[in-house]
């Protein structure tokens, strides 16, 4: 019996929804996170269903917004506000002016499952280039909205497009553009290599970071494998390892860097003149070790239960970083070895990319480690989804889910 019923678990078609206040229009979506994948986005479709006679003459429109918010509400002063709204679609769905003539499997099966008369497929694309979904995680005396990019779908009934309706007749759905990583992660070890030479003293200190994959997915451990050689006078009293999250918010031209992962070690120390020293160290970078940390970048919105740090930003072939918009997020590991008071610092960085693995890769497989709590109760609340839809929707084999949990903070 187990057998079957997973297997028309994964058959089912999920289906995101969410109704006006008053209960007389429903919006319905395939997905909640649209994926880039740098020559195409995924494009946003959906139907919208009106309950017969409410319309009166009037009509349903949809609309397609992202907010840019690169500064705190309590510092707007005088009129000057740290945040910026682009409407990036907006169109008449009901009574549609265009018809949507390449119906997707999802609008098929809800345009005849509620009736042409009563559903209306539309369809949103996402402007070239548009940034990713990142959210700056507050402080605790933080009082507004976070900072970042988000994006929502929003429908409203009115008269005029430039018109937004009231609340009761209205529609906030939050969604998310992410990136997946490249279906193969390449062959390539990054790796870094650096020595330092002292004043008044012969010989350097040699240091080689190594990595075992250019590439990791949200949840793996990273490793490094450093060899030190010291052919100084100085000693090496101790090892610092790190992975740093690099962000970098456009708007303003502003960039800083974030610890998500560190250890310290004296192991192998202190590693005296004419000595050798090799290891290898594990990181895992997770957003549930940096949930009260500031100005750590999220992927998604806080309200998420599986959110991760935001993935590294990936750049189109023939675009360089001056040409991205929105926050850009890059990871490296950094290493240092305290060569003493007067010795100093040997720091090296070696960067690494972190991301969602792309379904469709032949390497994907589940992170050894995943983010504790997250991945079970992600497959219990899916399975109580399952068993609550089984045979509601049977026959269409559509297993529809509320949006509830990602309503936003002015709703």
């Amino acid at each position: 019996m187990i057998p079957l019923l997973f297997l028309y678990f994964i058959a089912t078609l999920k289906v995101f929804k969410k109704t006006t206040p008053n209960g007389k229009v429903t919006i319905y979506v395939s997905k909640r996170d649209f994926i880039d994948h740098l020559d195409s986005v995924d494009p946003i479709d959906g139907v919208i269903v009106v309950e017969n006679d409410y319309l009166q003459g009037r009509k349903v429109f949809g609309m397609v917004s992202t907010t840019y918010r690169y500064g705190r509400d309590e510092d707007e002063v005088m009129g000057v506000k740290f945040s910026k709204e682009m409407v990036l679609a907006c169109s008449q769905v009901v009574p549609p002016i265009k018809e949507v003539t390449e119906l997707t499997p999802i609008q098929k099966k809800l345009v005849k499952k509620f009736g042409s008369s009563n559903a209306f497929p539309f369809m949103f694309n996402f402007p070239p280039n548009s940034p990713s979904s990142v959210t700056l995680q507050p402080g605790d005396d933080d009082n507004g909205k976070p900072l970042g990019v988000e994006y929502s779908i929003r429908t409203y009934v009115s008269d005029r497009e430039d018109d937004r309706g009231n609340q009761r007749s209205s529609i906030v759905l939050a969604i998310k553009k992410l990136q997946y990583a490249p279906s193969t992660r390449g062959q390539r070890l990054p790796s870094s290599l650096i020595s330092k030479g002292f004043t008044f003293s012969h010989g350097k200190i040699s240091l080689e970071v190594t990595l075992d994959r250019e590439i990791y997915y949200h949840g793996e451990k990273v490793i490094a494998t450093l060899v030190i050689s010291n052919s100084s006078r100085k000693s090496v009293k101790n090892i610092k390892v790190y992975v740093v999250q690099h962000t970098e918010i456009t708007m303003v031209n502003a960039q800083f860097s974030k610890f998500v992962a560190s250890l310290e070690t004296r192991e192998g120390c202190p590693i005296t003149p004419g000595a050798a020293f090799t290891k290898q160290f594990y990181l895992v970078p997770l957003a549930s070790s940096n949930k009260d940390r500031r100005g750590i970048a999220l992927d998604g919105h806080l309200k998420d239960d599986d959110v991760n740090l935001a993935s590294s930003t990936l750049i189109s072939e023939g675009k360089g970083p001056s040409d991205q918009t929105g926050i850009v997020i890059s990871y490296s590991v950094r290493v240092k070895l305290n060569c003493g008071t007067l010795g100093g610092e040997l720091v090296t960085d070696v960067p690494f990319k972190l991301m969602h693995p792309n379904p469709t890769s032949e390497d994907w497989s589940a992170p050894k480690q995943p983010q504790k709590g997250v991945l079970k109760k992600t497959k219990s609340s899916d399975r109580m989804k399952y068993q609550k839809s089984f045979g509601d929707d049977d026959e269409d084999n559509i297993v529809f889910e509320d949006f509830a949990r990602l309503r936003l903070a002015d709703e």
